[in-house]
């Protein structure tokens, strides 16, 4: 019963997470603006810091059912 919110939690950050990186990933390898207003370099840290963190933790509501 508790295992059910754990798999959609960690679907949900597992998939955001990923996308995200994808998303930075392929914006920055055809040059373009991560984030708009935003200098590049910082824009890109940020999204890779916040995909990362969101695919760890993820996993670590898989790791929790």
């Amino acid at each position: 019963m508790e295992s059910g919110p754990a798999i959609f939690a960690g679907a949900a950050f597992t998939l955001f997470g990923g996308a995200l990186l994808l998303w930075t990933t392929v914006r920055t390898l055809h040059r373009e603006p991560v984030a708009h207003g935003v200098a590049p370099r910082a824009a890109v840290a940020l999204t890779s810091l916040f995909g990362l963190a969101s695919l760890a933790l993820g996993i670590w509501c898989f790791g929790r059912v």
